[in-house]
């Protein structure tokens, strides 16, 4: 592939979501290789005026492999989807419909603005599962973490259930041994059951195994009734809970459990819309909030719904604005006007969860997250000329709640283009061809869902 090249993008206003440098109505960014080299304020327009440059975004929440199975959950509540994906459709999945589906979901959020994924893979039942995934975000050129997790069928007569199985040590140590993950885009972490899904030894097993190999840990809790809830207080016991450990959605979870947690460094990772849609609850930012903390956010399924994180982001502010003009209501007094004065969250908190939270969940702020001088030039242009956006008043109000796919003109992930001028492009920087793997995404769509009679 090319290497990265010196490029400069002019006259652009800049959010660089670095407090430091903050947000210029008029800048160059300046890039050597894979890396931001300066942010220069200028003066007079350039020949980008009209776009605004944001970092790239962080999702930090997805279940890529299901992209063959996009919106075939639209109206599942969760136990259909448990019944029919994992117990049903994940069944039939071999390591080349991992690889198509993976693939595509990747491309789509390259497409969309997300230049770091993090890849939650629980269905590999195999290595050859498991390296087709690898090889797909690989392929893909987006920068990943593929925290690699385990299948959740249901029990066959004499083998034990998937929540009595600790996470296999061997599969982590042999991806630990591939080169492809020393430093470069691809990042290893774990995708364990936890509390939610497993038994206590289990989740003490696998909690003493992220402790040890030192890998960002994420796991599922909320939607249903944990299996084992006591086994959050087991990894309390044994100092197994820190900034390596992830919590996906945490509606369950108590007040001084969040607490607890939150001290410690715990992230949390939301994903409202699927939240609100199967049922989990309210999304815990305004909980979070409370606690000094932020969230980062995920799509979590395109089996269900759009893979935009914008959308994601979007959907996560009005929720909590929502939720918070509710209780200002109550709380009004007679005569008093029900309405806030100031909004309880704004748009550069939005925009914070999708970039700098989501470098923070993964253990990456010293590379992503921020337009700053040294770091990975994960970049994304908006087009901001486009009759949705003009007049742009309010650079990040236009982003967080103006954009939308068709503004999202250039994606550039460490130096390289990946989307540019709106055309998705290949490793060797040249316009991907869609045959590559729609054709194959299509084939796999229709075979899986054939097989259960979908």
């Amino acid at each position: 592939m090319p290497d990265p090249e010196h490029t400069v993008i002019s006259g652009a206003t800049v959010v660089t979501m670095d407090d430091s440098i903050g947000v210029l109505d008029n800048a160059d960014v300046v890039i050597e290789g894979d890396r931001i080299h300066a942010v220069e304020p200028r003066t007079g327009p350039g020949p980008e005026s009209g776009r605004i440059v944001v970092p790239g975004f962080v999702n930090a929440h997805l279940h890529t492999w299901q992209t063959a199975l996009r919106g075939i959950a639209g109206n599942w509540t969760l136990l259909e989807y448990l019944r029919w994906t994992h117990a049903g459709l994940a069944t039939h999945f071999t390591p080349d419909d991992i690889h198509h589906g993976t693939l595509a979901g990747a491309l789509n959020q390259l497409n969309c603005g997300t230049t770091t994924l993090a890849d939650w893979c629980h269905n590999n039942p195999t290595p050859q599962h498991t390296d087709a995934a690898v090889d797909a975000l690989d392929r893909s050129g987006i920068r990943a973490t593929f925290l690699h997790g385990s299948p959740k069928p249901d029990p066959k007569p004499g083998e034990p259930p998937y929540w009595e199985v600790p996470h296999p040590r061997a599969e982590i140590e042999r991806l630990a041994g591939q080169s492809r993950f020393d430093g470069g885009l691809l990042r290893l972490g774990l995708a364990v059951l936890g509390p939610q899904y497993a038994t206590v030894d289990v989740v003490v097993a696998d909690g003493e195994l992220a402790d040890e190999i030192g890998l960002v840990t994420s796991m599922h809790q909320g939607g249903g009734l944990p299996r084992a809830p006591e086994g959050w207080q087991a990894l309390l016991d044994r100092n197994l809970l820190g900034p390596h450990v992830n919590v996906v959605h945490g509606h369950d979870l108590t007040d001084d459990q969040l607490r607890r947690f939150t001290d410690l460094g715990v992230t949390f990772s939301v994903t409202p819309e699927i939240e609100m849609t199967m049922g989990h609850g309210h999304p815990l930012i305004g909980r979070l909030r409370d606690h000094g903390v932020a969230p980062s956010i995920g799509v979590d399924l395109e089996s269900c719904l759009s893979g935009d994180l914008l959308t994601a982001a979007r959907t996560a502010l009005a929720h909590q604005r929502a939720l918070d003009n509710a209780v200002y209501r109550q709380q009004a007094k007679p005569g008093e006007p029900p309405i806030a004065d100031i909004p309880s969250l704004t748009t550069m908190d939005a925009l914070r969860w999708i970039t700098v939270e989501g470098a923070r969940m993964l253990g990456q702020t010293d590379r992503i997250g921020s337009i700053t001088p040294g770091k990975q030039a994960d970049l994304v242009v908006i087009d901001a000329r486009q009759p949705n956006m003009q007049p742009v008043h309010d650079p990040v109000n236009a982003v967080v709640l103006q954009a939308g796919l068709a503004n999202v003109d250039s994606v550039m992930v460490a130096g390289r283009w990946r989307k540019r001028h709106g055309v998705l492009l290949d490793q060797q920087g040249k316009q991907l061809d869609p045959e590559t793997w729609l054709v194959p995404l299509r084939e796999s769509a229709d075979r899986l869902t054939a097989a259960i009679g979908l």
